[in-house]
């Protein structure tokens, strides 16, 4: 933009309307700037100023033209068409873009260099620290994880810290921005903040040392009584009534509010927080809290739901605290549970009662544990047959609120991956030999400091079991899908893998499910210096999530000796057709049970509440319009329709096989 110097007869007008200067040699105007909508304003330092021509329509229908009103401006670059009206102390050191509403507003500086959040520590899952993850404008939930698990390699976390600090500096200045159509409204002190574009902040009590990374794509909205103090808020959040956050990094489309208080966390992509409070809590993709009486401490979790009055303990009064725990992916607490850290539960698990005993059930996922008499009941596998379990992971990919084309997270949704079946059959092999060894006949079997009935450890084998099968042979139709076949060999040839990347172990790094090797590999690069700037690893996370089903199906090649006996490199069509009919027999099972489960939500029992009044035909009548029929409920047309297709899918796979057995 071409700026000049003002003349001698615009700044006697100026000063006609109140105006004042320190020096009007140091206020330069864009071409076109006329001086009819600038009053009782003070100019201080270098400022320059861009055209008022434009007009705000405000709620209610009431206009207010662009320009300037009972406001102090001391190193400020206005763009066009701003309104900036009653600043009760001043604005400093700011570049404001165009089309920008402020009002109301206690004080708006830059005090010296800042890095706007960038480069703050957070102490993430051990309060007395250890643990620091440092935050920034491109953090993604899988870098923090690196940055705060991690630490049995000091040189990867030198390295990471060293990046991160480089970036912090780079965007460090003495000069804040507030982006372009951005309002703010009635808000008390904002300090040391950088601003994107088209935020709207209404009402904030204080804002310190922070970024609001907000565009045109995905707005972020700050309201009424939040107070933010070392921090990054990520595109297409809303922080809202009274939410108060100190050293937190919020990432893409979170919400907060309603008085949620959180320090020293993490909180990722689509994360909602309510009512309660988080310390030190690292918190994964979908990590969801609402409730007043529910504290999050030291914890790490994702695709997580807290339940109201859900509680645990880092620290046992001997040595602070210093403890920390892990509910993996997809793992719930039901309402007034209690984990005493440290402890760790398995992917999507359901969490009920209190427990004391420090648990550790990686891998028997899926399961439930269950307090009774101060003592953990684990039932393996069960959660594979609840509706809950299948409606979540329906819902997480429609509830992604993140709008912005430039994703810091790279999610994976899949309920069955390499990641949680790896585990299943690690979960199987143990309950195998755990009842190897205490006979098949005892009636609890005790596994760590939890206990398994007779009747759960076998159920668990088979839930697992079916499961596996599930997964395996989803992995061989889609690998075998619309090709005709004529030879055992071009079978061979066909399900051999692209890349033996992924034959190993798999990690799910918050949200991110990789071959371990990979994971390995991008921070060996980093320890070498090859890979130092935080875009670049990004880039290495988003090439690990496009190429997951490659990858995957390299690891469901390796198992298909492991689980079924079959050599893949010399499997026949006959080979494929008894996979095939163990995965249908497996699909259509587990969903029988989706159904059965699903039933007990029309039952009698689930209709206590309803026809409070009335006869049993009344409170069935009432419970209908409510909920619906059974037979009519989208989840269950969906379960029915599923099995149609599966088993449609299966047969047309085994009647292609059919059309080349015998043919070497």
């Amino acid at each position: 933009m071409n700026y000049r110097k003002l003349t001698a007869e615009e700044i006697a007008r100026l000063q006609a309307q109140s105006c004042l200067a320190d020096d009007w040699d140091r206020v330069s105007v864009a071409v076109g700037f006329n001086t009819d909508h600038v009053h009782h304003t003070r100019f201080s330092g270098e400022v320059r100023l861009g055209v008022f021509e434009g007009e705000f329509v405000l709620p209610g229908g009431i206009r207010k033209h662009s320009g300037l009103r009972h406001v102090t401006l001391h190193n400020v670059s206005v763009g066009d068409n701003c309104c900036i009206e009653n600043i009760q102390n001043y604005i400093a050191n700011y570049e404001i873009g165009h089309d920008t509403f402020i009002e109301n507003v206690d004080i708006i500086l830059v005090d010296g260099i800042s890095s706007f959040g960038n480069g703050v520590e957070v102490s993430v899952l051990n309060e007395t620290g250890g643990r620091e993850v440092l935050i920034s404008d491109k953090l993604s939930a899988h870098l923090a994880y690196i940055m705060a698990l991690y630490r049995h390699r000091p040189e990867l976390i030198a390295r990471i810290r060293a990046i991160t600090e480089f970036y912090a500096r780079k965007h460090a200045s003495a000069c804040g921005t507030i982006g372009s159509h951005v309002t703010i409204l009635n808000t008390g002190a904002i300090r040391d903040v950088r601003i994107g574009d088209c935020c709207r902040i209404e009402g904030a009590g204080r804002l310190r040392n922070g970024s609001i990374n907000s565009n045109a794509d995905a707005p972020v909205h700050v309201g009424h009584g939040v107070v933010c103090d070392d921090f990054i808020i990520s595109s297409g959040s809303h922080v809202d009534d009274g939410a108060m956050l100190s050293r937190c990094f919020v990432g893409q489309a979170c919400r907060l509010g309603h008085g949620y208080l959180a320090s020293d966390s993490l909180f990722f992509s689509n994360c909602q927080g309510e009512n309660g409070e988080a310390c030190a809590i690292f918190a994964g993709p979908f990590t969801v809290t609402h409730h007043k009486s529910t504290l999050l401490i030291a914890g790490m979790f994702s695709f997580m739901n807290a339940g109201s009055g859900s509680n645990q303990s880092n620290h046992m009064y001997k040595l602070g605290p210093i403890h920390q725990g892990t509910l993996e992916r997809g793992a719930k607490t039901a309402s007034d549970s209690y984990i005493l850290w440290p402890a760790r539960v398995g992917a999507f698990s359901l969490v009920m009662g209190r427990h004391v005993n420090h648990a550790d059930t990686t891998n028997l996922p899926f399961s439930y544990l269950i307090e009774q008499n101060n003592t953990t009941f684990l039932a393996p596998a069960v959660n594979l047959r609840s509706v809950g379990t299948i409606r979540d992971a329906q819902k997480w990919p429609k509830r992604d609120g993140r709008t912005d084309p430039c994703k810091l997270d790279y999610i994976n949704y899949n309920l069955l991956s390499p990641y949680t079946v790896q585990k299943m059959l690690k979960g199987r092999d143990l309950l195998q030999r755990l009842r190897h060894a205490s006979g098949e006949l005892s009636d609890v079997y005790s596994f760590h400091s939890a206990k398994i009935r007779n009747s759960a450890l076998v159920k668990g084998i088979r839930l697992y079991e079916t499961a596996i099968h599930k997964f395996l042979g989803n992995s061989v139709i889609k690998h075998l899908e619309g090709i005709a076949f004529h030879t055992d060999k071009e079978i061979q040839d066909r399900l051999r893998p692209d890349t033996s990347i992924g034959s190993g172990e798999w990690v799910d790094i918050s949200g991110l499910i990789a071959p371990k090797s990979e994971v390995d590999r991008l921070m060996d690069g980093i320890e070498r210096g090859d890979i130092d700037r935080l875009k670049d690893i990004n880039a290495e996370f988003a090439r690990m999530h496009a190429n997951y089903y490659t990858y995957e199906w390299t690891w469901a090649y390796d198992r298909l000796q492991e689980f079924y006996g079959i050599d893949p490199r010399q499997a026949t069509a006959a080979d494929i057709i008894r996979i095939v009919r163990q995965w249908q027999e497996a699909v259509v099972g587990l969903d029988r049970m989706l159904y059965e489960d699903a039933k007990k939500e029309f039952s009698m029992a689930s209709m206590t509440g309803f026809g409070v009044d009335g006869s049993r035909a009344e409170k069935e009548q009432d419970f209908e319009q409510v909920r619906g029929f059974f037979e009519s409920n989208p989840f269950v047309t969906a379960v029915l329709k599923h099995i149609e297709v599966k088993t449609a899918l299966g047969d047309e796979l085994i009647g292609r096989m059919e059309a080349v057995e015998g043919n070497p």
